[in-house]
């Protein structure tokens, strides 16, 4: 086989996600899609033998490199035991103790886990359940939601509802129940004088005027704690979690943190909202929950919501189902990535990588053409001044000639690499990443 081979019939068969597919046809100006043959830690190889160092973790889901011998192992025992099992009145040993542990990580504040498969699913879950409890104690009134502006939390009717990227919303806004939206906190809206701090508090005020004056119709807000990814890596300061989480207790509104993309290890701490010394009522996780091998999503949520369902009519049950919710391989590849967390000390080592990656980059904050150069954790970003309508596509295209996968946002670029990372590896990226900007710009 070669890529040749591959890509036409892929091409033929196979309709890929978030793409324009006529952008992939054959043409001069066509974008390369590249057929994968195998991963090792943080490369990738194609049928044609060149490699590609994965800068954003496959779609933000690989945690400690493809292939990882002790995931493959874990899951390699679970084959012979078990690969599935229905979980409607059925359980099994890796959904309960991932379930434990998952709990145990927020001191028991929010011990009841209920499983899906994706993002987007959780997010479902997630508005669904807070609706639901409301109406279970009589508070039929609150059916409304709150997101932030340039909000994103997937892409299934409910959860665009809650997001705020027109390109993936307005094709369907006949669909939509749209929710309310409020100003984000995004410190790149930092005024003349202002920090991050004063931004996050500006914004928290919004928030409260908004809630002072329509919290009996409002279910739950829903946020990503500290970045919004799909906006182009919007990075906040955690006073905004810590005033919206005063201020959802104040007029009673739940709080959904959605750590799809944030959470395991992402932005420093293995929650991002615990860098707000915060908890949520509801909890989404996902991508790389599993270490990026199998589909997995979880909601977490608080035994106070737990006990709104908790009643002799099935009908105020929660009544809501996937039919691999709570896969046993899945589980299981997420309890081996727990145990590597454990095991290696990894939040303590991303301190020390993250700041490796940091300096490499630092010499991208003199650019001419680079600005907002951040950093939290394990991501990074930058926005690039350009009116080339094509920027995301030129970079993109040069950065797999420069044997890196990075996929920019309109013209954020970013870096999300696995933690398997070296520091060589690092310095490698970033070189590679710079040569791939000037050449984008200058084509």
């Amino acid at each position: 086989m070669n890529n040749s081979d591959l890509l036409q019939r892929s091409l033929n068969a196979v309709w890929h996600p978030c793409t324009q597919m006529q952008q992939h046809a054959a043409a001069a100006d066509a974008l390369p899609m590249v057929p994968i043959a195998r991963g090792a830690g943080v490369w990738l190889y194609d049928f044609d033998g060149r490699r590609y160092l994965d800068g954003i973790s496959s779609w933000w889901v690989n945690l400690f490199g493809h292939c990882h011998p002790r995931i493959n192992a874990a899951l390699r025992e679970q084959l012979e035991e078990l690969e599935h099992v229905i979980l409607a009145g059925f359980t099994h040993r890796p959904v309960i103790e991932l379930s434990e542990r998952l709990s145990a990580l927020t001191d028991g504040a929010l011990g009841h886990c209920f499983y899906a498969s994706d993002g987007a699913s959780a997010t479902e879950i997630a508005l669904k359940m807070s609706f639901h409890s409301w109406q279970n104690r009589g508070r039929t009134d609150k059916q409304e939601f709150l997101c932030l502006a340039g909000s994103y939390h997937g892409e299934t009717v409910g959860a665009l509802a809650v997001t705020d990227v027109a390109l993936f919303k307005d094709a369907y806004a006949a669909l939509i129940r749209p929710a309310c939206t409020v100003p984000t906190p995004d410190a790149r809206l930092a005024e003349a004088g202002e920090t991050a701090v004063d931004v996050a508090r500006r914004a928290a005020a919004a928030l409260e005027r908004h809630l002072e004056g329509h919290h009996q119709r409002i279910a739950a807000l829903i946020v990503e704690p500290l970045i919004q990814c799909a906006s182009g890596m919007a990075m906040y300061d955690p006073e905004y979690l810590r005033l919206a989480r005063a201020l959802c207790d104040r007029y009673e509104v739940h709080l959904i943190c959605d750590e799809i993309a944030v959470g395991c290890g992402r932005t420093g701490t293995f929650f991002a909202h615990e860098q707000a010394g915060i908890r949520p009522d509801f909890l989404c996780l996902s991508k790389g929950i599993s270490g990026g091998y199998l589909p997995l999503s979880i909601v977490m949520t608080t035994a106070a919501v737990y006990a709104d369902f908790y009643d002799p009519a099935t009908s105020r049950g929660f009544l809501h189902s996937h039919s691999y919710t709570g896969n046993a391989l899945a589980c299981r590849a997420a309890l081996a990535t727990l145990d590597i967390f454990a095991d290696d000390q990894v939040i303590d080592a991303n301190r020390i990588l993250a700041e490796h990656l940091g300096n490499c980059l630092r010499p991208l904050a003199t650019h001419p053409q680079v600005r907002h150069l951040r950093q939290r954790g394990m991501i990074a970003a930058f926005d690039v001044v350009s009116d080339d309508p094509q920027f995301s596509q030129r970079f993109y295209r040069q950065a797999l000639a420069h044997e890196i996968l990075l996929r920019p946002i309109g013209n954020t670029v970013y870096f999300m690499p696995p933690y398997a990372i070296s520091a060589a590896e690092c310095e490698f990226l970033v070189t590679r990443a710079t040569a791939a900007l000037d050449a984008a710009l200058h084509t």
